[in-house]
């Protein structure tokens, strides 16, 4: 229960904002899949020792003469369970942050506050899926390979199996700290800047999609511009191969130095007109159903009026 106006407010319970979190991102998923194919195959483009594509366009002709339509959903089992897990906790405990604050200060929070509160929602989210994010790029990464080098998943779960049989359970955390650093810089950019640009368009904008889908349209456009390298960094260590025991990068300043190196500087943002293609309408999609989600619950299983939103 909360205070509003002096009258008690039901709230959303705290295992239906998990359960709404995750959902929001699966929805998104299932729409945005094909993009973040082709940011993935972007990124890694260059790590067989010749650029591979020039630009998202051949990337997304490519795929389609070679490999098929369905292909651009390549990986898709992966995604979902990577929203299953890591939107889930990113949002839930997000979510929980903004009640926690509300309750204890009485208003919204300032800037400094929500950043810090997306830091800690994505550092924790980042953890808990990033087994299904290494899945999810090696997947989506099999076809560019010559059929001998396919690791050829089946699946999510088959993707699991081989990985800790080959491997070792810790291998599903490869890429973890880029993982985590990547999420703690998307967080604190995206969740903050959402739930700030919302406060500030509440006099011009009343409660609503047209709302919702504004605040969501400038998280996504700053989210893919503070965090493109980092993901690009994510992106390699994850679908490395350890050759003779020995991995092909050491961390993310290793895989940033090799890039500048190897690559040029702007290949540090390789890939970025599907990843923002892709982190936009993610972005906006993902806050729109939960907003959506938020207020269909708080009207029909709490019975009140007063929507239960992300601020």
């Amino acid at each position: 229960m909360a205070l509003v106006y002096g009258v008690e407010k039901k709230t959303v319970p705290t295992h239906m904002k998990f359960v709404m979190g995750g959902t929001s991102g699966m929805l998104a998923t299932c729409i945005v899949q094909p993009l973040d194919l082709l940011k993935t195959r972007m990124q890694i483009s260059g790590t067989l020792g010749t650029r591979e594509y020039k630009n998202s366009f051949e990337v997304l002709s490519k795929v389609l003469k070679n490999e098929g339509i369905l292909s651009l959903y390549n990986g898709l089992s992966a995604g979902l369970l990577r929203q299953a897990t890591y939107t889930s906790a990113k949002m839930g405990v997000y979510q929980m942050e903004l009640d926690w604050y509300r309750k204890n200060f009485g208003n919204y929070p300032s800037m400094v506050a929500s950043m810090t509160m997306g830091i800690v929602a994505g550092a924790f989210g980042a953890m808990c899926g990033n087994p299904a994010e290494v899945a999810l790029i090696r997947m989506m990464s099999d076809n560019r390979l010559i059929p001998e080098d396919r690791r050829n998943y089946k699946n999510v779960g088959d993707a699991f199996v081989r990985i800790v049989k080959d491997e070792g359970v810790v291998a599903l955390w490869r890429g973890c700290l880029p993982t985590v650093g990547r999420a703690m810089v998307v967080n604190m950019v995206q969740l903050a800047s959402y739930s700030l640009m919302k406060n500030q368009l509440h006099g011009y904008l009343s409660e609503g999609i047209p709302l919702h889908l504004t605040a969501a349209l400038v998280s996504g456009l700053l989210t893919s511009v503070t965090s493109m390298p980092l993901d690009m960094a994510k992106t390699r260590i994850q679908q490395m191969k350890v050759i003779d025991g020995k991995p092909e990068y050491s961390g993310t300043i290793d895989v940033l130095k090799k890039v500048l190196k190897n690559e040029g500087a702007f290949a540090v943002w390789k890939g970025f007109t599907p990843y923002l293609m892709r982190m936009g309408p993610h972005t906006i999609f993902s806050f729109v159903f939960l907003e959506q989600m938020n207020k269909a619950y708080s009207k029909h299983m709490l019975s009140d009026s007063l929507s239960d939103s992300v601020p």
